[in-house]
Order: C-alpha cells, then structure tokens, then sequence
C-alpha cells in the first residue's frame, strides 16, 4: 500500500488542505525564511502532516495536539480549533500508483467523541475494535486477533516520536516488553511461530503471579516465615506447658482450649478470605485492561448500515449477527481466558465469608462463658500471650500457603512456556531465522553500501533476559564501527520493504520520516535516487534552509508551509 492523498476538510466540506503524494521522495518543507537568525522553523505543522497520517491508522486524537514527547503539553489553540470546527481527516492509501484500477482504501477520522465521532473505512463508520478489525484485515488478511498488533507492525514506517527515530528496532513505546519485540521480528521476517500469542498469553499470566508474590513478599521471604514459624511453635508448645501447671476448673479449661482454637480459625479464614480477594482483585485488573478497548456499539444504527451495505452489495456473505457475534467472541474469548478462576473464587469467597461468621458467634459464645469463670491474673497474661502467638501462627501459615500455590502456578506455567520455547529454540527453527536474517541482510548491506559506503546487517542472539529466553535483533556495522544511526535506521526500512516484497510479505510502501534535517545533504541525494528506482514511497519533513538545491523542485516538494501559512492555516484563516 502507498500514500494517494491526505485531506483535511472542515465541518462543512470546506478544504484546508489536500496533499497529493507521488511515487519515490515526496517533502514536506518548512520555508519559514531566516532572516534574523532566531526563526526556529518549529511549529508550522511538518511533523502533523506525519502525525495525522498515523492518527488515520489508529493513533490516539491526543497525538495531533499535545507534545509527542510530553503528552501532558497540549497545544489548545489546535485542539479547540479541531473540535470547534469539526475538522475531518481523509487519507487514501492506494495498492499501485501508476495503476489507476488498482484497489483504494478510504480512512476518515475526526477529532468529536460519541454520537459525533467519524471513523470509517470504505465509508463505513466503525468503533475503535472494528477499526483496527477492518484495517488489519485489509492490509494483513487474517492476522487480526494475532500478535503482533496491526500498530505495532507499522511501527518501523512511521517514525516522528524520538524513541522512533533515535532507535532502529526497539521503536514502540518505552513499555513494550522483550518478548513482543521477539514476536513482532518473527513475524516481520517471516518466520511463523503458531504458539506466538500462547507464549504471550503465558508470559502475562506469570507476571500477574509473580506480582502476587511479590506482594505476598514485601515484608519477609518464603524462608523467613518458614523460620519464624518454627519459632514460633516453639514458643506456643512452651506456653501451653505452662499453662497445664496451672489448677483450673475443668470446664474452664476446656472452654479456653474451644476458644483459642476458634481463635485460630477465625485469623485463619479471614486471612484465606483477604488472599482470595486479592487474587480475585488481581484478575479484574487484567479483565479491565481488556475491556478499555471495548466501546458500545450501537446496534440498531450499525444494524442500518448493514442492511443498506447488504442491498448494494450482493457479495456479502455473513449477516449482521454473524458478524457482531464474531466480534463479540474475540473480546468474550480474552476476557473468559483470564477470568476462568473467578467463579471458583467467588464460591470459595462465599463459603469462607458463611464459615468465618459461625467462628464469630462460637467465639463471642465461649468468650462470655469463659469471663465468667474463675482466673487467675498470671493465668489471664498468659492466654493473652497464647492467643497472640497463635493469631500470628495462623497469619504465618496463610502466607505460607499462599506463596506454595502461587510457586505451584509459576513451576506449572513456566513449564507450559518451557514447552513452547523448546519449539522456538530448536535447531530447526533457529536455522529458518538465520536463513530469513540472511536474505534480509543482503538488502540491508546492499543499500547501507549504496547509501554511506558501509555495509549493515542484522543479526539474533538467543538470550536470557529476566531468566527467560527469547531472541534478541539488534543491527551493527559490519566494519564494528559506531557509524550513523539515521542512516542505519533508513536503510532498514528501504531494505525491509525490498525483503517483504521479495518474500511475498505484506507491509507498507511507504516511510515516514521526521526530522531529515539531521541527514546530511548527499545521503539525501541518494535516498531520493534509491527509493525513487526501487519503488517506494519516502516521505520526509525538513527546513528549507537545510534542503539540498538539487531537491527544492516541485516533483519532490508535495507541501510547502511556513509562519505564515501554517498546516491548519488558524492564524490566518481558511481563505489565506
């Protein structure tokens, strides 16, 4: 897919702008003059162009108007005049430019929430699931549902955010764990791996235990306790020696023997109560996680919108239920697989919560009794000591228990993941990486020499992070040298494009780049000459000032802005 067009209209149809994007080096210049030399040629808009390509492929709103690097920056000026205007984004992206017939593909956005939100593909509106749905469909066929995500996978084309720009290949956002680098590599290189989302599907579930732990850990170890127990006892068993030194009335005795172990109980199942909760609290954390992305469809306006698409669409195979009932099942499918325990818990919960209520009445019973007994002062001191020990004992062998059943959970999760990486670090399929690797080394070394005179490459390494293995993809400098990490990151992605070509892989034809002003002026040169020859569609921001003369020509510039005709033209206004 390559970029055809990006509009963006006004609420009431008029054009701001409608940029036209060509095959090979397409420019978006700031021409803000330098005169005094303290014009910074920032904030005209270049690097928007970029982010509302992105927001068409499913960025956040936020992006277009608050600092990419500090999100908490809004610029209120922009997003007033978005919303205030009701300002929508068109982007075409297009199979073949020089085939007029070939496939287009339509994504209108504006920047209004709820009843006035525009999202559509293809003219049909959709909510935040089908978006991503319906694109990642379009553009990779049959992995919606699959990791790696649609966003992730487009990650290496777009690149504005400095971690993006500064970093070849970990260029998600700075919270994306080792194991999903791992997955979307394999996948991008073509190496298929069947148990990918099982393995990420493990991994989250032994973090929610590990974090269990942890907490159950945060003040002493699993050793500590076992250690203070064993102290503990002994202690009780030399209390309760005294204790039968004592001459006590029989029925006294035997009611204090009823009650402290009552007493026992009762810190038992409240701590058995306190662990389910917490466990309990810990899945609807992830079920929460999931359900953030879900939004409210409504049913009988899409309902509409079927029943119109079915008439002019003869085509169309699935019905409208069959339809929202698949969508139903991919999100009801996440949410049953993390809370599969819950109903256990909640009957165990129940049963705790009916069991601790009958301790409470039997100890408010034998505690009246015993009151009313003849003691002795030493004697009542001591059945003090004795009962705090035991509500100690008792706390001590909950989280004992407890830390058991969460290792007995991590040894048998750990060796589900063991199972699947077995697989993943077999001899065979470590030489299918290194045979994909090697075939997109040849692209990568080939352009990178083309480009700087140095060759790049790729390489993996199994590795054990966090006491985990997985595959690590790094890129270096065949001459081991330090060289330059723009044009490292640029020769990857041209060579990218050219090995999923090669190897029949989807991907985008396009690339995204801010900030070219930091590429010196000959490897610009040559980028236009390489990505102009192999087909693909380069698109960069840059000043005017730092534009090489040989590419300030209209067949390369597709927008020219400046101070005083900003990208949404606000300071001036439309007509300007």
């Amino acid at each position: 897919m390559f970029l055809k067009s990006l509009t963006i209209f006004l609420g009431d149809g008029t054009i701001i702008r409608n940029i036209q994007f060509h095959a090979g080096l397409n420019l978006i210049v700031d021409e803000t003059p330098i005169v005094s030399g303290k014009e910074t040629g920032n904030n005209v808009g270049k690097t928007t162009v970029l982010k509302l390509i992105d927001f068409c492929l499913g960025a956040k709103a936020k992006g277009i108007y608050s600092d990419h690097e500090n999100k908490r920056n809004e610029y209120k000026l922009v997003k007033d005049f978005l919303v205030d205007n009701k300002v929508r984004v068109l982007l075409v992206l297009k199979d073949d430019l020089l085939q007029e017939k070939s496939r287009e593909v339509l994504i209108e956005r504006n920047f209004l929430t709820r009843k006035d939100k525009i999202q559509r593909i293809d003219g049909n509106n959709k909510t935040d699931d089908e978006f991503e749905e319906t694109l990642t469909d379009l553009l990779f066929p049959g992995h919606y549902g699959n990791k790696p995500t649609f966003r992730q996978i487009i990650a290496h084309n777009i690149r504005y955010k400095d971690l993006s720009i500064n970093n070849t290949l970990k260029n998600l956002d700075s919270f994306t764990r080792d194991d999903e680098y791992e997955t979307l590599y394999l996948f991008l290189f073509g190496c298929d791996f069947e148990q990918g989302d099982t393995k990420q599907e493990l991994r989250s579930q032994i973090d929610i235990e590990e974090k269990f732990k942890k907490r159950l850990e945060s003040e002493q170890t699993k050793s500590a306790y076992e250690t203070a127990l064993a102290l503990l006892q002994s202690e009780i068993e030399e209390l309760e020696r005294r204790k039968v030194l004592f001459n006590l009335n029989p029925n006294f005795e035997s009611d204090l023997d009823k009650l402290n172990r009552v007493k026992y109980q009762v810190n038992l199942t409240s701590s058995e109560i306190g662990r389910l909760e917490l466990r309990k609290d810990l899945i609807s954390e992830a079920q929460k996680e999931i359900q953030s992305g879900v939004s409210t469809i409504d049913l009988q306006q899409l309902q509409q919108i079927y029943q119109q698409a079915t008439s002019l669409v003869s085509r169309i195979q699935k019905t409208f239920h069959e339809l929202h009932d698949f969508h139903n099942r991919m999100v009801e499918s996440k949410i049953r697989f993390i809370a599969q325990d819950l109903p256990k818990i909640d009957a165990k919960l129940a049963v705790q919560r009916e069991h601790l209520n009958r301790l409470l009445v039997e100890e408010a019973e034998l505690s009246t009794a015993i009151t009313q007994s003849d003691s002795f002062d030493v004697l009542e001191q001591l059945i003090t000591e004795l009962n705090a020990k035991y509500q100690t004992k008792g706390e001590y062998e909950n989280t004992l228990r407890q830390l058991s059943a969460v290792e007995s959970k991590l040894t048998e999760l750990t060796k589900e993941l063991a199972a699947i990486d077995n697989d993943l670090f077999s001899d065979e399929f470590a030489l299918k990486i290194k045979e994909q690797v090697n075939k997109f080394n040849r692209h990568f070394s080939s352009v990178s020499y083309e480009l700087y005179g140095e060759k790049y490459a790729l390489k993996f390494d199994p590795k054990i992070v966090k006491g985990r293995r997985l595959y690590e993809f790094t890129a270096f400098n065949t001459n081991f040298s330090s060289g330059k990490k723009q044009g490292e990151i640029s020769c990857f992605d041209i060579a990218y494009t050219l090995f999923a070509d090669e190897e029949n892989i989807p991907c985008m034809h396009f690339l995204l780049n801010d900030k070219k002003e930091l590429m010196h002026d000959n490897q610009l040169l040559m980028i236009a000459n390489l990505v102009n020859v192999k087909g693909i569609q380069f698109v960069a921001s840059i000043l005017k000032d730092k534009l090489p003369v040989e590419l300030n020509k209209d067949e390369y510039v597709v927008l020219k802005l400046s101070q005083d005709d900003k990208l949404f033209r606000i300071e001036s206004g439309i007509d300007a």
